[in-house]
């Protein structure tokens, strides 16, 4: 039998190769959107190859979303932001036929949430403040129709997504933003199905004011306690849901 220790490895194209050493060459430098790459023939001088690889090699870093081409007299490859919508969006498509569960997405929530809170008490300004009681505010009406539900359901995760957003910590703040995109899309329209959870949206609120008291009185331990609180509280309610949601495809009876 073939010794698997002896196998060839899989050989880099070129243009692959450019691509990682532009990469590290971007971090090395500590570069920032907006600043321009070499150009063409810089680039091939470099990289001792032909326009063709370099061309190749600066379109994949464009698939990406890590530069722009600019073409004309002043064109070339400009460093570019990746926008956090696109991002959440390919990781989200990796993960669609895995499938995660609504508990698993929940226990993920459990661990990120409390810091997020605490690292956004003392960041979060008046206008955040405000927006905060707007999006409480929104969830105090008992909801009539199917799309006032969906709007409750969305402004308690923006409350979350607003505090991700400022808790300062690139990869909490992503991790944040990411789960709730993940409740989005695979917990709150799949319990559409299911009758309106009066007991779950109102233990919601009730955790939502109470962090709005905790940050309005910059309390960043309080924050962190009452999150705790909340992540457990919901993952407990979501599991409850996750049953009765089986049940109902399964032709069963969704009441507790």
């Amino acid at each position: 039998m073939k010794d698997q220790n002896l196998r060839i490895p899989k050989r880099v194209k070129r243009s692959d190769q450019i691509v990682d050493s532009v990469k590290r060459w971007v971090a090395l430098n500590r570069m920032q959107p907006g600043d321009r790459l070499p150009n063409e023939r810089e680039l091939m001088e470099q990289f001792e190859c032909s326009k063709g690889t370099v061309r190749e090699a600066l379109k994949s870093l464009e698939v990406q979303g890590l530069v722009s081409i600019r073409t004309g007299p002043n064109g070339g490859a400009v460093l570019a932001r990746v926008p956090y919508g696109k991002a959440s969006e390919l990781l989200r498509n990796f993960l669609h036929f895995e499938q995660p569960s609504g508990p698993e997405i929940y226990a993920l929530r459990t661990l990120v949430e409390p810091e997020i809170a605490a690292l956004a008490t003392p960041r979060l300004t008046d206008e955040d403040l405000a927006t905060l009681r707007e999006l409480v505010a929104r969830c105090e009406v008992d909801p009539v129709t199917f799309d006032e539900r969906i709007d409750q359901r969305i402004a308690e995760l923006d409350f979350h997504v607003l505090l991700a957003q400022r808790c300062g910590n690139a990869m909490l703040s992503f991790i944040g933003r990411f789960v709730n995109d993940m409740i989005r899309d695979l917990v709150i329209f799949k319990k559409s199905a299911l009758p309106e959870q009066r007991e779950f949206s109102c233990a919601n609120l009730g955790f939502h004011k109470q962090l709005l008291e905790a940050f309005e009185q910059k309390d960043a331990q309080a924050s962190r306690h009452l999150m705790k609180e909340h992540m457990l509280s919901a993952e407990h309610f979501n599991r409850e849901l996750e049953g009765q949601l089986n049940q109902h495809f399964l032709g069963g009876d969704p009441r507790p």
